[in-house]
């Protein structure tokens, strides 16, 4: 079995983002936040068309979605437990975070790093669209925002071939 040092990085990550995001939200649920910085949970299903995302040249799959209305490219990503935005992401969405508003804690690849939770209006992939989505605003050290399950694990169906991901609403 080969494993270059790419692939072996990002796996990292997505295995620490899920396993930071689950402990930090289970944290924040013992002291009584989760419910009150994040809306509980909708699971309205999505709705829309079947959208297609294509596997780039540097072999990940990167989705062109609007969030809130606005243009936001994203690494899809199956091991990110929620959607989880850059600082820059999330400023152009208007979030307007406050330092104070980083009150969790995720591990990262990188270490870790302060998070924001942030409910989203919406989330569509060309037409595969989800209402009101979990996510993270993380306040450094991600140098793209994901595509994560608060996202995909709302649609009826994802499948992936080598060269693309279809998603279903």
């Amino acid at each position: 079995m080969r494993v270059d040092l790419s692939s072996a990085g990002v796996m990292a990550l997505a295995v620490a983002s899920a396993l930071s995001t689950a402990w930090w939200l289970n944290h924040a649920d013992a002291r009584g936040q989760a419910h009150a910085a994040v809306p509980a949970p909708v699971h309205a299903a999505a709705h829309g068309a079947p959208a297609r995302v294509f596997k780039a040249a540097d072999g990940h799959y990167w989705a062109e979605a609007r969030i809130d209305g606005e243009a936001v490219r994203l690494m899809v990503d199956t091991g990110a437990s929620l959607v989880v935005l850059t600082p820059a992401d999330a400023a152009r969405l208007g979030l307007g975070l406050q330092p104070g508003d980083f009150s969790g804690t995720v591990i990262t690849a990188s270490g870790p790093v302060r998070a924001a939770p942030v409910a989203l209006r919406s989330v569509a992939v060309a037409g595969a669209r989800v209402e009101q989505v979990e996510a993270l605003v993380v306040e450094r050290g991600l140098p793209h925002s994901l595509l994560g399950m608060s996202y995909l694990g709302r649609l009826s169906s994802f499948s992936a071939t080598p060269a693309e991901i279809t998603l279903r609403p």
